[in-house]
């Protein structure tokens, strides 16, 4: 691996807390990424810049222990910046949650290599990082086969396999993968960093949205990978530990996008209300739900705290239930705004075309409406 193994310096600064982090995001947001966003989303500008400085904001650092460069304050917080974040631009508040995911699959780890020298600089925003778990969140829930294969050698394992998408990475990113141990029926949980000897990125499709995540194909040909980037091995109890915030704050995503779009829906009744009084998901009746949903995330947050435990089954049920919501909300929101809007909606980069195709995307993000009604099932 090519990351430094430099001890985190006290020196680094303080990471923002609460209302002052909101306060600073919002700040940011306006000045460095709402005069992007077309470009972004149009031409797949990666906002770098950006994704850094709200690290060293603090906006990765929330649910990560003081000791290991954190505030300690919990998912909570993380929540909440990136709902902040969505509701400007999704492609950016998605790779805000790529970055938390990975800051929280550090702060569970026993791994004390990973908490102690990578978890500081990823929980600042130096090293930016994504997450690579679709496929084995997805195995998990008896959807598809871990795509990635590891063999057991001297220090680590041999990686191969292909992961089809992962976000938020590039030669200097780091990302977390799972991977099936050769020979058995148990799975390792690691880190892996873009540009690691024997790993290929390949950008050889163009989405209809979220063009400006750095998204990838990862090719695994004979990577090695040594003990110390492990995150869990075997990682059966390790997948408890993070599952909850992991799905939870993806709830952030859809909080955002559904707040802007109510927001755009009563700038147009400005000068269409007479008409789009006749509509269904009308702002006042979308604001209640997201509202209900915002309280109750806020609420499943509080109690997931800082991770290191399983919650209950019952937390979880109500989390799956939280994110299913917050893709509907996305999709009903965005809909309406369309009708609201009327004409000018349909035209090619107006922020009504955008939001639409982004809200598709809240939907279909691992894990997908369809994989967590599937689990919600299971659960009932």
């Amino acid at each position: 691996m090519q990351v430094s193994e430099t001890r985190f310096k006290e020196d680094q600064g303080t990471l923002l807390t609460d209302a002052d982090l909101m306060e600073s995001l919002k700040t940011a947001i306006a000045k460095q990424l709402a005069p992007d966003v077309s470009k972004i989303d149009l031409q797949g500008i990666y906002p770098e810049a950006f994704l850094r400085h709200i690290g060293s904001l603090g906006a990765y650092g929330q649910a990560v222990s003081p000791t290991y460069g954190g505030t300690g304050r919990g998912v909570l917080p993380a929540l909440k910046a990136i709902e902040m974040v969505s509701e400007t631009c999704l492609s950016t508040g998605f790779m805000a949650w790529c970055h938390n995911a990975c800051s929280w699959y550090l702060q569970n780890t026993d791994n004390s290599f990973l908490r102690e020298q990578i978890l500081p600089q990823v929980a600042t925003g130096k090293f930016l990082a994504g997450t690579g778990l679709s496929n084995p969140m997805k195995h998990f829930a008896g959807i598809e086969k871990i795509k990635i294969i590891a063999t057991p050698c001297e220090g680590g394992y041999i990686l191969n396999g292909t992961l089809p998408w992962v976000s938020n990475i590039g030669d200097q990113h780091l990302f977390g993968i799972s991977a099936q141990i050769e020979g058995t029926d148990q799975y390792l949980m690691a880190i892996a960093q873009g540009g690691m000897q024997g790993l290929e990125l390949k950008q050889d499709v163009h989405f209809i949205a979220l063009e400006g995540t750095n998204t990838f194909r990862c090719l695994f040909r004979n990577a090695f990978i040594s003990h110390d980037w492990i995150l869990a091995d075997p990682c059966d109890r390790y997948v408890e530990y993070i599952k909850a915030g992991f799905i939870l704050m993806q709830v952030g995503m859809g909080l955002g996008l559904t707040q802007n779009c109510i927001d755009l829906m009563r700038r147009v009744d400005n000068t269409k209300q007479h008409v789009n009084q006749y509509l269904d998901d009308r702002p006042d009746d979308m604001e209640s739900e997201l509202e209900a949903l915002r309280l109750k995330s806020y609420r499943l947050a509080e109690k997931i705290g800082h991770g290191q435990e399983i919650v209950s089954k019952e937390i979880l049920r109500e989390v799956v239930q939280a994110r299913a919501t917050a893709s509907e909300l996305s999709l009903r929101s965005s809909q309406s705004l369309m009708l609201h809007a009327g004409a000018i909606g349909y035209v090619h980069g107006s922020v009504y075309d955008r939001r639409l195709r982004e809200s598709y995307f809240v939907a279909m993000v691992t894990p997908a409406l369809k994989h967590l009604r599937k689990v919600l099932a299971g659960m009932s």
